[in-house]
């Protein structure tokens, strides 16, 4: 065999090897992209390396398979429903109160299911490998529920607060979720789960239309029912329309 067809044939496999590398890449890409969804994005903006970034996502894998994760039986998840529906019953006259629990309820629900919670970042991360859509909802309301215990967050912050305690804690359970929104998918559960956004303090009705001059629109009243004609008119009628005998 000539030198030539040596180089060329070193050529030819190293182009094979280098294809079969970005393929391989490249499915693990789309495997960490379909799995961790929206927190991909934020790890590979965070590490300003798409590399590391899925380094970093792997290793969470890694450390998860060791954990003894495990779903809830279905006693615990009813149990769970109604401890969530008197947290949301709560909101309504202490909403301090009632995210806070909710942030204890979630967290008794993660070490149920055997996720270590000594540590918030390491919770973060842990999560966000079987639930990456909703993980960025919990980290949201993290940061409202660290700011309620200065004082600095209003009700309407703390409602949104308990709507994305809301996404994985319905995540948590078991329920689908809608990853755009964070919102559960309808379900028996999950409707029980839901946080009717009309029964939570903070909220206000749309505001009553307005006529250009800025006063109040004031709705049109109906128009009253012409009364019937009596037969005593219809008779009198009758009379006046005949003509007088002469």
């Amino acid at each position: 065999m000539s030198s030539g067809t040596t180089v060329v044939i070193i050529v030819i496999a190293i182009i094979v090897i280098a294809l079969i590398i970005a393929a391989t890449m490249a499915a693990r890409r789309r495997r960490l992209q379909r799995q961790f969804g929206p927190e991909y994005d934020r790890v590979v903006s965070e590490q300003d390396s798409r590399l590391r970034a899925e380094a970093e996502l792997a290793e969470r894998q890694r450390r998860v398979r060791k954990l003894d994760i495990q779903p809830l039986s279905d006693a615990a998840r009813t149990r769970y429903l109604a401890e969530w529906q008197a947290v949301q019953e709560q909101f309504v006259d202490s909403p301090e109160e009632a995210v806070t629990n909710a942030y204890a309820l979630l967290t008794t629900v993660m070490k149920e299911r055997g996720y270590p919670v000594t540590d918030d970042e390491q919770v973060l991360a842990d999560l966000s490998v079987e639930h990456g859509n909703t993980v960025g909802h919990f980290r949201q309301a993290q940061e409202i529920t660290t700011n309620v215990a200065h004082g600095s967050v209003n009700t309407e912050d703390m409602r949104q607060a308990l709507i994305h305690y809301r996404a994985l804690f319905s995540d948590l359970l078991g329920e689908p979720v809608d990853p755009a929104a964070g919102e559960p998918v309808t379900s028996s559960a999950a409707r029980h789960a839901r946080v009717p956004d009309d029964d939570l303090a903070g909220y206000q009705p749309a505001p009553t239309p307005t006529e250009p001059n800025g006063l109040s629109a004031e709705p049109t009243e109906p128009a009253e029912p012409a009364e019937p004609v009596t037969e005593d008119s219809d008779l009198e009628s009758d009379s006046t329309s005949q003509p007088q005998g002469r």
